[in-house]
């Protein structure tokens, strides 16, 4: 009987169900999709470390024999490529300190305070989300030509501390705070800014880290605005730097220009994957409440 028994607990067990047989197939379809998303930039990776004399070969190489390295040498005399990632770096981090401020004190008075056309005013800050990039092109390059920032990093950073994205995913995060707390801290003497960044900002940092990690790679591989506003040589960022190159270069081998992407792309890239478990719990337990 306890033989019996046994076998058919094992053939339960065993037992191969439809649901789970379409987990395996969603599985196998995001592994592809995945290679496919990856298949560009394991191009870019290869063709980089390719002789001149296999760059332009057809089909492209997948597995490479004949490895070489001078191509990234190739860019370092090309172009200041240490500089440019000095201004990249520069400006992606000071954007995204800046920017974090900016959404925390933004979100705070949008969540906590009470005043005169709060929701309405957050209402049409929201309808900005809607209006291009491109539309507010003339009356932000009007502004910054009249302040005389042209040509200089502040023209990049400034218009980038307001991020309304930002603002609406920490006012959310904040609204699931109880508000026991800021009256808790209201009879011990806090402030407002006291109980933001004791209480506010120490509970809500899954959801600022990952707004920093969207904010930072949004402006290190921004090219928009920096091509607008930038012109000497010694203030481009990366992604400038990049489109200069290959036009210097449009004659030469495009495993020097792969090579320049796949410095670019890698370190941004290894940023991402060491963070990305930090993004996508943020992202999935930001509280939607109203």
């Amino acid at each position: 009987m306890a033989v019996t028994s046994f076998f058919a607990t094992t053939k339960r067990k065993s037992h191969i169900t439809p649901r789970r047989v379409g987990g395996w197939i969603l599985n196998l379809i995001l592994i592809l999709i995945g290679l496919l998303m990856f298949a560009p930039f394991y191009w870019v990776l290869v063709t980089s470390i390719l002789p001149s004399d296999l760059a332009y070969a057809l089909p492209p190489t997948w597995l490479p024999t004949r490895i070489t390295f001078e191509n990234f040498g190739e860019v370092f005399k090309l172009m200041p490529f240490g500089l440019l990632v000095f201004n990249s770096l520069k400006i992606s981090c000071l954007v995204t300190v800046g920017s974090i401020i900016v959404c925390l004190l933004a979100a705070y008075a949008f969540s906590r305070l009470k005043f005169r056309g709060r929701d309405t005013l957050f209402i049409i800050l929201l309808a900005a989300l809607m209006v291009p990039t491109q539309v507010t092109v003339i009356p932000v390059f009007y502004l910054i030509r009249v302040l005389g920032l042209m040509d200089s990093h502040a023209a990049i950073i400034l218009p980038a501390l307001i991020n309304v994205l930002g603002i609406f995913l920490l006012r959310q995060a904040f609204l699931t705070i109880p508000k026991e707390l800021d009256d808790a801290a209201k009879l011990d003497g806090a402030g407002h800014l006291h109980i933001l960044f004791r209480i506010y900002v120490p509970l809500s940092w899954p959801t600022i880290s990952a707004l920093a990690i969207v904010i930072f790679q949004a402006i290190w591989n921004d090219f928009f605005w920096p091509n607008l506003f930038l012109t000497s040589p010694e203030n481009m960022t990366l992604p400038v730097g990049l489109v200069a190159l290959q036009g210097l270069y449009a004659s030469g081998s495009p495993a020097v220009i792969f090579a320049a992407i796949s410095m670019v792309l890698l370190p941004i890239l290894i940023f991402f994957i060491f963070t990305q478990r930090a993004l996508t719990e943020s992202l999935a337990t930001t509280g939607l409440k109203r």
